[in-house]
């Protein structure tokens, strides 16, 4: 359990970002709809990306299903880093796309860790490091 507390640490920082961006949208589910449809993204899906966003932050927070949601998490970062920001001409948004590409890293590594101690999987007896 040595890893414990940073594991959560990890968690909770990856968690909150979704969580925070998620209820955020909330307050205009419309027009995040219309910024979705730039992207080629039905506006018609807003709903269930919020609600992903915000059940997939707080699972990684308790540390339930950390692997599958880390990956699922890993997968959104690079798939709305290159529909939203892959812009060459657009320094701002290249980076908007590295940091999106980074958090991707992050989610692979809580795959590869597992959750940690502190989190329901360990509870669960599902915490432990993925062998690779």
């Amino acid at each position: 359990m040595q890893h414990a507390a940073p594991l959560l640490i990890a968690r909770i920082l990856l968690g909150l970002l979704f969580v925070v961006a998620g209820i955020g949208k909330l307050g205009d589910v419309a027009g995040f709809g219309a910024y979705m449809a730039t992207g080629g993204i039905p506006a018609a899906l807003a709903w269930p990306v919020i609600l992903f966003e915000i059940g997939a932050g707080l699972a990684l927070i308790i540390g339930f299903q950390t692997r599958i949601i880390s990956l699922a998490l890993a997968a959104f970062c690079v798939a709305s880093g290159l529909l939203y920001h892959f812009d060459p001409a657009d320094q701002m948004q290249m980076t908007q796309l590295l940091k999106n590409l980074g958090l991707a890293g992050g989610y692979i590594a809580l795959f590869i860790s597992g959750a940690g101690g502190w989190s329901v999987d360990a509870a669960r007896g599902r915490a432990n490091p993925v062998t690779v």
